[in-house]
This record gives structure tokens, sequence and C-alpha cells, in this order.
């Protein structure tokens, strides 16, 4: 099933967003949206959804100019997706990620008109909030998909229905390669339009607060996310900071 926005960990242009400027971000995260989805299904060859993907460039053209080059670098990594190439070190996810996570921040930091001096600590951020998704679905990815987005795990491990010792392994260095992320991204904290600081606060709150539970649950035995009372709690420390 197609996910929306209320499905997502993290909030996509919510109120934080100063109204102009919502319809922007959403116009983006649906693009995003319809490509990833071309991507990550199952039933559509990989040749099929490659010319799905070369008909969203060309739908691209439509988006407004400021969208348009971010858009563009997400499709080369849903292009990579299609192809299901697998990662095999951090290095690997790492540039995969600068396709696939950092044009969004750099979209959002374009869009206030902040400084590009934020941008290693946006793609930090980015890259951590995607490595999360990649945490907790990384059962999903291997069986449906045949992804392994996790460095050092094996594709038999990741499709069963419990984490192996040395999955285990593995998942726990990502999640520490991840903490790193997170602490690389606190320098946004300069960024200087006060909601969009907001808006950042609380996606970094609720991220640090995902990791966490990704330290303790695995993530092939059950669906590891935020339950209500933790989410909320999450988000008011964000707004607090």
């Amino acid at each position: 099933m197609a996910k929306t926005a209320a499905d997502e960990n993290f909030p996509v242009g919510s109120w934080l967003i100063a109204r102009p400027l919502r319809p922007l971000v959403h116009e983006f995260y649906r693009f995003a949206r319809t490509a990833d989805d071309i991507a990550d299904d199952p039933n559509l060859s990989p040749e099929a959804k490659l010319a799905r993907l070369d008909e969203m460039e060309r739908r691209a053209s439509a988006l407004s100019p400021i969208l348009r080059p971010h858009a563009l670098e997400l499709l080369m990594a849903f292009r990579q997706d299609a192809r299901s190439v697998s990662m095999t070190n951090w290095d690997e996810l790492m540039a995969y990620c600068r396709l696939s996570a950092a044009p969004v921040g750099r979209m959002l930091l374009e869009l206030h008109g902040e400084d590009r001096g934020l941008y290693a600590a946006s793609d930090a951020l980015c890259a951590g909030l995607q490595v999360i998704n990649h945490l907790q679905d990384c059962g999903e990815d291997a069986r449906l998909l045949g992804r392994i987005y996790i460095p050092g795990a094996l594709l038999e491990d990741l499709q069963a229905k419990a984490s192996s010792l040395a999955l285990r392994l593995a998942l726990a260095e990502t999640v520490a390669s991840t903490r790193l992320l997170l602490e690389q991204a606190q320098g946004l904290r300069d960024i200087k339009n006060r909601r969009l600081r907001a808006e950042v606060a609380v996606i970094h709150s609720l991220a640090e607060a995902l990791l966490q539970r990704l330290s303790r649950q695995d993530p092939l035995a059950e669906r590891v996310r935020l339950p209500t009372f933790a989410k909320l709690r999450a988000v008011t420390r964000g707004l607090l900071a």
C-alpha cells in the first residue's frame, strides 16, 4: 500500500512551516512519494520501473524551479532502487543517502533562504532519518524487494523472522553510526527562520526517540515505532529545545 504524509515517521510540511511555503513542500512530497512508490512496487519489473521514472523526470519540468533540481537528484536514488542496488558498506549507504535524503533538507533550507553552510548538518540529519527508515523496514525490504540497506547484513538473515547474532551486530553498528549523524545535525540550531528551526528540532527529537527504540527492539520480530505518548513527548521536547 502506498504511503501518505500521515504514514511518515516525521512531519511533512506541518503547521510549523509558514503557510505560504507549505504548498511547495507538499508538492515536493507528492512528487517524491509517487516516484518512491514506483521504485518500490514489487509487481513491476526493473525495466518498467525505470520507464516510469523517466516519465517522472519529464514531469519534473512542471515543478517550481526551486524544487526541480532537488527532485531530479531524488530520481537518481530511485533509479538505484529500481535496479535493487544493495549497500555493502557505510560509505555506499551515505552516497545513496546523499541522493535519496539530502535533497529534501537542502530544498527546505533553500526555500527558507537559509545559508548553504548549513548543508552539511542538514545532510547528516536527512541521512540519519533515511537510515532509521531502513532499519525499521530492513526485513520487508529484503523479503519483498531483495534489497539490503544495512551494511554487513546478509539477505538470508534479513529474511528471517528474528535477527541472528551476526545481524544484531550489524544493526547495532548501524544504530551507533546513525547516532553520530544526529550529533552532526546539531548545527541546524543555527537556522535563522524560527518556524523551520522548530520543525527541525521536532524531527531531530523524534529521530532520537526512534533510534533509542531501535537499539533495544528487533525490527525483524516486530514493527519498531513510537507509541502516541512517546511521540508526543518527543515533539514536546523538540519544541522546548
